[in-house]
C-alpha cells in the first residue's frame, strides 16, 4: 500500500504544518479551506515560517471536497467545535481505503474504540452528541495522531514553527497494519520526527494529562505557562486535576506513571508561551473545552470517578468563555 494523494482538512497552524511536510514528500496534497485563507493559499500558496525562512507550497486548495477528488488519506486538523460542521465535507471524501489521520487536540469522538475496557466502542457525547460525527468518520477509517509541535497562523494561509517537530501515529485498535506503514513511510520523507505507537490512545490521554489543565486556566487568566506554574496555589489546582485524570486512566487501562510535578517541570522548560486555547481566545474564535474536560468528566462518570477539581475548572472555563460567545 502507498499513500499518495493526502487532502488536509483545515488550514491552520497544525494543519498547514503537516500539509507542508507531507507536500516536502512528495505527495500530491489538496487543502480544504475557505475565506481569507483559502484566498491567500490559491494566491501564493501555504507559506510556512521556521526560524528566519520562509517557504511556499503551491498546493491545492479549494472550499468544496468534490472538487479536491478522492485521496488515499485526509489529515483532520481543525479544532473540536468546528468538526460537526466540516464532517459532511469529510464524508465526501472518503473512497473505499481512504483512511482518515486525526492531529486535534483532546478526546476524539473513537477514543474508546479499540481499547481493552467494558466501556470498548462507547461513544462518547461530549464530542460527539448526536452521533453524526462517527456517523460520517466512522472510527475504523481513523489513524490517530498526536502532534508534539507548537504552531501558530501569521496572517491567513501563512503558518509559523515554533518549537516541537514531532507526530505520533497509531491504530485505535492496537498493533499495526499496512496503511499504519505506509503512513510511516511517507511521514519519514517529510522531515517531521514520527513515531508509530502500539496504543495511541496512551500517547493522546498522556498529552492531555499537561493541556486539559493549561489550555483552559490561561485562557481563564491571560497568563503563559510559565506565571500559571509559578503560582503556588494555581500549581496545586492544576496538580488536583491532573491526579483526578490519572485515576481514570488507571480505570480504562491508560495509567500515567508520572507525578504531577514531573510534568510541571518538563511544561517549565518549554519557558513562557501562550497555549493554543489561549490564542483561541484573544482570536475570538471558539474554544475546546469539550474535548479538553467535558470529555474527561463523561469518563469521570462512566468509571465513577470524583472529579471535584475538574468539574471546577470546567465550570469556570465553560462561564468565561460563554461571556465571550466563544462556547
Amino acid at each position: 500500500m502507498e499513500i499518495r494523494r493526502v487532502v488536509v482538512v483545515g488550514a491552520g497552524a497544525i494543519g498547514g504544518w503537516l500539509a507542508a511536510g507531507l507536500d516536502r514528500a512528495g505527495a500530491d496534497v489538496g487543502l480544504l479551506a475557505r475565506g481569507a485563507t483559502l484566498q491567500a493559499v490559491q494566491r501564493h500558496g501555504l507559506r510556512v515560517r521556521d526560524g528566519d525562512k520562509e517557504v511556499s507550497h503551491p498546493l491545492r486548495a479549494s472550499a468544496e471536497a468534490a472538487q479536491l477528488g478522492t485521496p488515499d488519506l485526509v489529515v483532520l486538523a481543525v479544532k473540536a467545535p468546528a468538526l460537526a460542521a466540516v464532517a459532511p465535507q469529510v464524508r465526501a471524501l472518503l473512497g473505499p481505503k481512504t483512511a482518515v489521520l486525526t492531529a486535534m487536540n483532546g478526546v476524539p469522538w473513537w477514543f474508546l474504540h479499540g481499547l481493552d475496557t467494558p466501556l470498548r466502542q462507547r461513544a462518547l457525547r461530549s464530542v460527539d452528541p448526536t452521533g453524526e460525527i462517527a456517523a460520517a468518520i466512522p472510527p475504523e477509517r481513523v489513524i490517530g495522531g498526536v502532534v508534539h509541535a507548537s504552531c501558530s497562523v501569521d496572517a491567513p494561509g501563512v503558518v509559523r514553527r515554533h518549537f516541537g517537530n514531532k507526530l505520533i501515529i497509531g491504530e485505535p485498535a492496537g498493533g499495526g497494519s499496512k496503511r499504519l506503514q505506509a503512513l510511516e513511510a511517507l511521514l519519514q520523507r517529510s522531515g517531521l520526527e514520527v513515531e508509530t505507537s502500539p496504543r495511541i490512545q496512551r500517547d493522546i490521554w498522556f498529552k492531555l494529562w499537561g493541556n486539559m489543565t493549561m489550555n483552559p486556566i490561561s485562557a481563564l487568566t491571560g497568563a503563559t505557562t510559565d506565571r500559571i506554574l509559578g503560582d503556588p496555589d494555581v500549581r496545586a489546582m492544576v496538580s488536583a486535576v491532573m491526579l483526578e485524570a490519572r485515576a481514570i486512566g488507571e480505570k480504562i487501562g491508560l495509567p500515567i506513571e508520572q507525578e504531577p510535578e514531573d510534568r510541571h517541570a518538563v511544561t517549565l522548560k518549554l519557558g513562557a508561551f501562550k497555549t493554543s486555547m489561549l490564542q483561541d481566545v484573544e482570536a475570538g474564535r471558539p474554544v475546546e473545552l469539550d474535548a479538553l474536560l467535558g470529555a474527561v468528566i463523561e469518563l469521570g462518570q462512566l468509571t465513577t470517578t470524583a472529579m471535584p477539581f475538574t468539574r471546577a475548572l470546567m465550570g469556570l472555563a465553560r462561564v468565561h468563555a460563554q461571556t465571550r460567545g466563544l462556547y
